[in-house]
């Protein structure tokens, strides 16, 4: 555990008073202690101890009737002032311990120890990624038993409670601007399935919050639903709160739904006073100047269908959530959740970078401070749980958050990586402060910094280009405004679409936008810049506020049908009974030939596809006598269905199959044998992959086929030939080995606790199945997998590619599909050999001279193009005509027939080069089918008059099916139609003439 030198005395949450006094070479777990912010620690000049100061756990004072013993559990040697230790000592005892400043991870410990001592069940938190494809991201702490809630899955324990991690995006313009708005936080809670209901959770959910954490009762109040006596009654005369600390509210505030249907249920929620000298008249809980809501307990009890009418569910659940942050804020007292030991850390070592103390800055620089506290912790869990930064899905949520931290930074005046470099990265030195935090909220986090770092470092001076490119891009807009404004005589202005492409593009903060814009004489459209806004913020929110339940027939399906027992590790025959049939989504007590048909069976040694590996192939037989069959079904996909159930997906080849009919199941060995292979060369790459590339580098995503498989992995940059030829060779060493594949089933911390890797997105109970290739790999696997690694027989890699930023993809074949490959290439360079008369070693060197040879004359056939079209131009420059009045303007607008756009260009440039200035010359033709080829070329003269021939080009383009733009003196464009270039360049003949005499220089 890190240590950390502490000063000589420890702040509590008043003032500047010590409360224990510690010695100055003490040195502690950063754990154990809070330094609040705004607070100074204060050195006792006259008081030195010589001896350790010992805190007993992790937990400051995890409940009051602990503190006398930890208390006693100090030992103190002073030379003076001990009569203030003993003060201090007094008053502990005395039961003052909720004075007292309380961590964020003693909150979420004591929560835990307190539900897990009321006989709920300690699970983990969850990963941000979900195995729900109805949401982005994991946004409430009861996703997780969803399907318990939904009846798919039977319930593994009747009570449970968990401290979730979460991640809601759909707020994130209010972080930093309210005190309670997060992207990242964490969610307690205490869950009941169909166990205890209402009296049990709303009397706990007292005694948590008045006698655990000490808040005084006078300061709760309590929301209802409106018509929800029962809990307005549990909550008065059993637990004794005021009824005018209790308030009826509608079903907008105080009623859960899942969705449109599913589970329902009204729900209470506790409320903290800030303020109770206001009193009781006219409170309004939603005043978030003096209240807070930090607990919610819903009382799962109906089912909402179709007509919008509630029934009973058969199983009332609970479903709780207290918000941390929040919770830390009242304990810890400050004015935000911002201020507490779970983020503030993060903001002082923001501030630190951008020399901005928290205590002396400006609303505005706080915002910023907050909103990178806030973002950094959601960026770095994101991408510990597999998250990448990408332009679709969960990768953009974390590129997005990340852009907005960078351009916070920057308005900060962050520069460099606070280590000398202006160059380098600021975001992964305040991320290391967030990693240093993870200890109590995800421990694998500390195992995955240097992807962590890397990632963050990558993406930010990616983006650092970009916000360059935008500064260019806005100077260029500005020029266009006022040469604009200039010519129609008007105010400068930009629009709000404009100003939106810097800000969802470029990443440009609208204030500096206007800021530069104001500097030049031009406004900005701020209310277009809103409509612009507001418009994606519709379209594209990141993760949505509701988790969607829906009570659909599925649960109704396999209600009767029981849990799959799976025989497929050690048969590929067996046999069993039919347990139902279903036929498009309807259960039916037989099926006949020609049907396709789900087959729900008591046992198989079908393998569903899970952790990447397809499902088996094979066939069903009913038997008839010996040798002969009744009736045959082929299945051709195996899928799991409602948690541990196996759906058989497949086609009726002969007779008829019924339900309760015993079957014999075979799999088809040859298909599961080219699975087994793939499957254990994929653990086998994996190891490779670390080895050669390093051990940061993670799995991402996988494909065990028949004929192929598929590794998706975390990593920065395309691998090299040399590193390539490198995991061949060491996947085929240990193919070679020969080495006997071990597996054990075991509980999942010792598997973890061993080193055993697993497998991304998949989801682990407590006993899991470990497969293991000695000295080379250990993973937690549920796949199918060969008993020695000499049956791969040989691995070959066949593309490396990049799929996302910052993800790889290699696809490679082992075992029958590798000796297919090299047979099939094998093949290919013998017809090569032969077209080209060389052996095979020669065939790189007569490519290379082929193509040098094509290049060669390409080249001068290019060439010869180019003259052809310039002669053709020197014949066109004597149709340019005069127009204007003060000054006469050349203007050319011709068709060069099939000039492709190479040689349009440098006509184009010759005749701008020969006409004299002013001069504009606008050319098109048809190089091929469906194919149009347009430039336009203007001197000084006609620019200088705010003509564009980037803009001008562009509509001329549209009318040809197709665009362009290019530099005001000289753009291309191009189109699809043809049969419509002699009227755009009519068109354009028209426009330019028209333009040009009407603005005489």
């Amino acid at each position: 555990m890190e240590s950390l030198k502490l000063p000589q005395s420890l702040f509590s949450s008043h003032g500047g008073k010590a409360i224990v006094p510690l010695p100055t070479s003490s040195l502690l777990p950063k754990s154990t202690f809070l330094i609040y912010p705004n607070r100074k620690l204060a050195l006792s000049t006259d008081f030195v101890t010589t001896a350790t100061v010992a805190l007993v756990s992790a937990n400051i004072f995890p409940c009051r009737h602990c503190v006398v013993k930890q208390i006693r559990s100090m030992q103190f040697t002073t030379r003076s002032t001990s009569a203030s230790v003993q003060s201090t000592a007094d008053e502990l005892m005395e039961g003052k311990s909720k004075d007292l400043p309380v961590s964020g991870d003693s909150i979420r410990h004591r929560f835990i120890d307190f539900y897990a001592s009321r006989g709920h069940k300690v699970l983990p938190s969850a990963s941000l990624v979900p195995d729900d494809p109805t949401v982005l991201l994991t946004i409430a702490g009861m996703l997780q038993f969803k399907p318990i809630f939904l009846g798919q899955v039977p319930r593994q324990v009747p009570r449970a409670t968990t401290a979730q991690r979460c991640i809601r995006t759909n707020d994130v313009e209010n972080v930093g601007r309210t005190s309670r708005h997060h992207t990242f936080f964490e969610m307690l809670g205490n869950f009941s399935f169909g166990d205890y209901f209402k009296k049990e959770a709303i009397r706990w959910a007292w005694e948590l919050s008045t006698v655990e954490f000490g808040l005084p009762a006078d300061r709760l109040w309590i929301s209802v639903f409106e018509d929800d006596n029962e809990a307005f009654e549990i909550w008065h005369d059993e637990m004794g709160v005021p009824v005018e600390r209790i308030k009826r509210m509608g079903e907008d505030d105080n009623f859960w739904t899942s969705g449109v249907t599913g589970p329902c249920g009204p729900c209470s929620e506790i409320y903290y006073d800030f303020h109770p000298e206001r009193g009781y008249s006219d409170t309004d809980l939603n005043d978030d100047t003096r209240f807070i809501e930090f607990y919610n307990l819903v009382f799962m009890e109906f089912n909402k269908k179709d007509d919008g009418s509630l029934e009973p569910l058969k199983q009332k659940n609970i479903d709780t959530g207290l918000g941390l942050e929040r919770i830390a804020r009242i304990l810890q007292k400050v004015s935000n959740n911002y201020e507490t030991d779970l983020i503030y850390p993060i903001i002082e070592k923001t501030s630190e970078l951008a020399k901005v103390p928290y205590g002396l800055a400006d609303d505005h620089s706080k915002l910023n401070l907050k909103i990178i506290g806030d973002h950094l912790r959601a960026i770095v869990y994101l991408i510990s749980d597999g998250v990448v930064p990408s332009n679709i899905g969960r990768g953009y949520v974390v590129r997005r958050l990340i852009r907005r931290a960078v351009r916070t930074g920057r308005m900060l005046g962050i520069k460099g990586d606070g280590q000398g470099n202006l160059e380098g990265a600021f975001l992964p030195v305040i991320a290391g402060k967030v990693i240093e935090l993870s200890a109590h909220i995800n421990p694998d986090v500390k195992d995955r910094t240097p992807r962590i770092l890397e990632e963050l470092k990558r993406e930010e001076l990616k983006f650092v280009q970009t916000l360059e490119r935008g500064e260019k891009y806005l100077d260029q807009m500005l020029v266009e405004a006022l040469l604009s404004a200039k010519a129609s005589g008007t105010v400068p202005r930009l629009s709000g679409k404009d100003a939106f492409l810097l800000y969802d593009t470029y990443g440009f903060p609208v204030e500096i936008t206007a800021e530069v814009a104001e500097e030049r004489g031009v406004s900005i459209d701020m209310t277009g810049f809103d409509i612009e806004m507001e418009n994606q913020r519709r379209q594209s929110q990141a993760a949505h506020s509701a988790v969607k339940l829906a009570m659909g027939n599925s649960a109704d399906l396999t209600k009767d049908v029981s849990d799959t027992k799976f025989l497929g590790y050690e048969t590929l025959s067996a046999t069993a009974v039919v347990e139902s049939l279903i036929v498009n989504g309807n259960p039916v007590p037989q099926v006949s030939e020609g049907s396709e048909v789900e087959v729900f069976l008591n046992r198989t040694p079908f393998y569903a596809e899970s952790g990447g590996q397809i499902g088996d192939h094979g066939f069903l037989y009913v038997p008839q006598g010996e040798n002969q069959h009744k009736a045959v079904m082929e299945i051709i996909d195996v899928q799991k269905s409602m948690g541990n159930i196996f759906v058989h997906k497949g086609t009726i080849r002969e007779g008829v199959l019924e339900v309760g009919r015993e079957v014999e199941a075979a799999v088809d060995a040859k298909l599961r044998q080219r699975a087994k292979v793939h499957h254990t060369a994929t653990h086998l790459l994996q190891s490779a992959l670390k080895k050669v590339i390093g051990q940061e580098t993670s799995q991402a995503g996988s494909l065990v086929a028949f004929e192929r498989l598929r590794f998706d992995f975390n990593f920065h940059r395309p691998l090299i030939d040399d590193e390539l030829a490198e995991i061949e060779r060491l996947v085929n060493k240990w193919v070679g080995d020969a080495t006997p594949l071990q597996t054990k089933v075991m509980p999942l911390a010792d598997a973890k606790g061993a080193g055993a890797i697993a497998m991304f997105g998949e989801k682990y109970g407590e006993e899991v199945r470990v497969v293991e290739v000695p000295g080379v790999s250990m993973e937690l696997c549920g796949g199918t997998h060969v008993s020695n690694t000499s049956e791969i027989r040989g691995f070959k890699i066949i593309s490396e590619q990049g799929i996302a930023s910052g993800i790889r993809r290699i696809e490679a074949v082992a075992g029958d599909a590798f000796i297919e490959y090299v047979n099939a290439r094998d093949y290919h360079m013998k017809q090569l050999c032969s077209t080209l008369k060389v052996k095979a070693e020669e065939v790189t060197t007569r490519v290379e001279n082929l193509l040098e040879e094509l290049r060669i004359t390409r080249n001068e056939a290019s060439t010869l193009r180019e003259k052809a079209a310039v002669y053709k131009a020197s014949i066109m420059a004597t149709k340019a005509i005069s127009v204007g009045t003060s000054e006469k303007f050349r203007v050319l607008v011709e068709s060069m027939e099939d000039t492709d756009a190479d040689s349009l260009k440098k006509a184009a440039e010759y005749l701008i080069e020969t006409l004299e200035d002013p001069a504009a010359v606008i050319l098109g033709s048809c190089p091929g089918a469906d194919k149009v080829s347009l430039v336009a070329a203007f001197t000084p003269g006609v620019v200088q008059l705010g003509i564009q021939a980037g803009k001008f080009i562009g509509p001329i383009a549209k009318l040809c099916g197709g665009g362009g733009g290019g530099r005001p003196n000289f753009a291309q464009a191009g189109g699809r139609k043809p049969e419509n270039l002699s009227n755009a360049l009519e068109k354009a003949r028209s426009e330019i003439i028209s333009a040009l005499s009407e603005k005489p220089k």
